[in-house]
């Protein structure tokens, strides 16, 4: 690397490496349901099916960035992270207030409940974690 090229700054360092790893496995959860569901019983539930296929794509997203490293893709996992924390909200308010909207649940649905509140709990995390890793890198 010459000295115009700095290296990316670590997110994935103490905590963040955590998150890497329940994004991933919140990857494969979503992803691997959704697909299964969507080859199979799309017509029973599409909203529900292509909900937690969104948030699979979202998870996917926001992995890569933390792995990824760098100021640039801090911005974008954080920006991930805010809509995956809005629509975690969203869904889970809607699952409760007009539960026949969905006929299965969604990964997002009553806040994450099927996943033992994990897609409530992981962008908050996250938000902080990535929070505080931009604050420590500036000093």
């Amino acid at each position: 690397m010459t000295a115009t090229q700095e290296k990316p700054a670590r997110l994935i360092g103490g905590p963040g490496l955590l998150l890497v790893w329940f994004y991933g496995v919140m990857v494969v959860g979503a992803v691997s349901r959704s697909a299964y569901q969507i080859a199979t019983e799309f017509d029973r539930a599409p909203l529900s099916y292509a909900l937690s296929a969104v948030a699979g794509v979202v998870y996917g997203f926001i992995t890569y960035s933390l792995v990824r490293g760098g100021e640039t893709a801090r911005r974008a996992a954080q920006v991930c992270c805010a809509a995956e924390l809005a629509g975690v909200l969203i869904v889970g308010t809607w699952t409760l207030i007009e539960p026949s909207a969905f006929p299965d649940s969604t990964v997002w649905s009553q806040y994450g409940m099927g996943y033992v509140f994990i897609p409530v709990l992981l962008p908050l995390s996250a938000l902080y974690w990535l929070r505080r890793s931009r604050t420590a890198a500036t000093r």
